[in-house]
């Protein structure tokens, strides 16, 4: 090897070398003041001690600056062990003040115990031990913390602050308390400037006139809204709301919920389910659609009342239901379609408006309009009334051939224990009645015009009937009877719309919206 590689070779090396002590030193704790110097290998093999006099010790460590009353500095493993009124800065936006701090040069971690106050820009962190890794620029606790800003008050077990972006993460009985609201979570995420919070587990928000609960969602504490996701329910106004998925807006006093929805009326004992509904706080009311039905406890029977779209408005006692486009409702015995319904709580009156049809048993009543009165604390059934073109129909029940049929200008019926006892028809009435012995053989089929007609059922089937004024018919042997002359004018058996149980208030189009429920997790 000539001379002049060698003497290249010791030059880079050199070079290297001085590069490397530089780097090295760039990197070390570096004492800024530090003042009553000494040494005790016996007990701090390998450091230096320190103790302040008139003025504070003062460390720097790639752009953090300590200041304390005592000091154990190991320069070989480039560590620090600081106490006394210790504070750490970083930069002109992060501070950290403690009894001790433990500083890690080679990893930057440093460990602070002792009424820790870690504080930036938009926060105060409050804990009696708290670790701050400068290199991914991340602090965190395990042992319990309160945090403050603007207008909140946090405190949980852990908790992660990422001090480059203002996130933090936080787990374990966490609580945030705020004079309008509060926050219980097990997990969540939260920004300080935006005040957002993601939930990820069971957590609840507690406001002045909401309590929101999901185990996954979203929350902006600064205005009040929120959305959760996974097994979500809302008390908003006397009302109990569980969805798959549920929004509100505290501003805006709304809330809304998709998919297998119920939302329950704790004041006046009903329910809607739906798959869509949206609950309008001032208006004290409820839109819901989407396999949308009312429900209401009758005498122990539940009342179904079901269309495309359903609205309760009003306020407590007086809510007043609604049912749009193809509306009906069934309880045991009793049930009925219709264009739209329409129930006031306050006088107890259901109405089917446009060609309304309803069975009682095997009784089928039709006519321009049908009013259903009940009691309006009990929801006892009380009368019907068929205004406008009353017609009565039913399936003879020993032939289950023919038809008795009765109709008028109006209906009056009474209900006795919840079902349908008597009918009156009154002005113009028209009587088909198939007329039986003892033995229940056909003496023939009556025929009857007169002004007034009280018709008596039992179980639900016609049992007698009665001319009241002026009656003028005979009974006709069957085989007398043309076919034609065996229905009276106006006459239509709807018996295949019959609803029979709850579930037949649904159709086909209905069923579509019954999707398999939010995949947890």
């Amino acid at each position: 090897m000539n001379r002049l590689l060698l003497h290249l070779l010791w030059i880079f090396g050199g070079f290297q070398l001085l590069w490397a002590q530089s780097s090295t030193t760039e990197k070390r704790i570096e004492v800024v003041y530090g003042a009553n110097y000494a040494k005790n290998e016996a007990l701090y093999p390998g450091a230096s001690l320190f103790r302040k006099d008139s003025q504070r010790l003062h460390f720097r460590h790639r752009g953090a600056d300590l200041w304390c009353d005592t000091a154990i500095l190991y320069p070989v493993e480039n560590k620090i062990k600081a106490s006394g009124q210790v504070m750490l800065v970083q930069g002109d936006s992060i501070s950290m003040q403690a009894d001790r701090i433990d500083y890690d040069g080679a990893i930057q971690l440093a460990k602070a115990t002792g009424s820790v106050l870690l504080k930036n820009n938009t926060m105060t962190l409050v804990s009696e031990e708290v670790f701050m890794d400068r290199a991914i620029q991340q602090a965190y606790y395990t042992q319990g913390g309160e945090i403050q800003d603007t207008q909140n008050t946090l405190t949980s077990k852990k908790g992660r602050l990422y001090m480059d972006r203002d996130q933090y993460e936080f787990s374990e009985k966490v609580h945030i308390q705020h004079p309008d609201y509060q926050v219980d979570a097990e997990k969540m995420d939260y920004w300080t400037s935006t005040k957002e919070v993601y939930f990820h587990g069971p957590s609840r928000i507690q406001g002045k006139d909401y309590d929101f609960y999901c185990e996954k969602g979203y929350y902006n504490s600064l205005i009040e809204r929120g959305h959760g996701t996974k097994n979500t329910k809302i008390w908003y106004n006397q009302r109990e709301i569980f969805g798959d998925s549920i929004y509100f807006d505290k501003a805006k006093s709304f809330a809304s919920a998709t998919q297998n929805i119920t939302v329950l009326d704790t004041v006046n004992k009903n329910t809607i389910k739906a798959h869509y509904a949206e609950v309008y706080k001032e208006k004290d009311s409820v839109f819901a659609t989407k396999k949308a039905v009312f429900i209401s406890l009758v005498e122990k029977d539940s009342l179904y009342v079901h269309g495309d779209q359903l609205m309760v408005t009003g306020p407590e006692n007086e809510r007043i239901m609604r049912a749009f486009k193809d509306a009906r409702f069934f309880k045991n015995g009793l049930s009925g379609r219709s264009d739209s319904i329409h129930y006031s709580q306050k006088s107890g009156i259901t109405q089917l408006i446009r060609q309304p049809i309803v069975w009682n048993g095997n009784t089928q009543l039709t006519g321009d309009s049908i009013h259903i009165k009940a009691h309006p604390v009990t929801n006892d059934l009380d009368s019907l009334k068929v205004i406008g073109n009353a017609f009565v129909a039913s399936l003879d029940s020993i032939s289950n051939t023919g038809y008795n049929q009765a109709k008028g200008k109006k209906l009056n019926g009474r209900f006795i224990n919840n079902t349908l006892d008597r009918i009156q028809l009154l002005q113009n009435t028209e009587v088909i009645y198939y007329v039986y012995d003892d033995d229940q053989e056909l003496l023939g089929i009556d025929k009857t015009v007169c002004s007034e007609v009280w018709m008596y059922l039992k179980d639900n089937e016609l049992e007698d009937i009665k001319f009241i004024t002026s009656p003028d018919g005979t009974v006709t042997p069957e085989k007398e009877f043309l076919e034609e002359d065996k229905k009276l004018e106006g006459f239509q058996w709807f018996g295949s719309l019959q609803m029979k149980k709850p579930e037949d208030i649904f159709d086909i189009s209905d069923l579509q919206w019954d999707k398999p429920k939010t995949k947890k997790g």
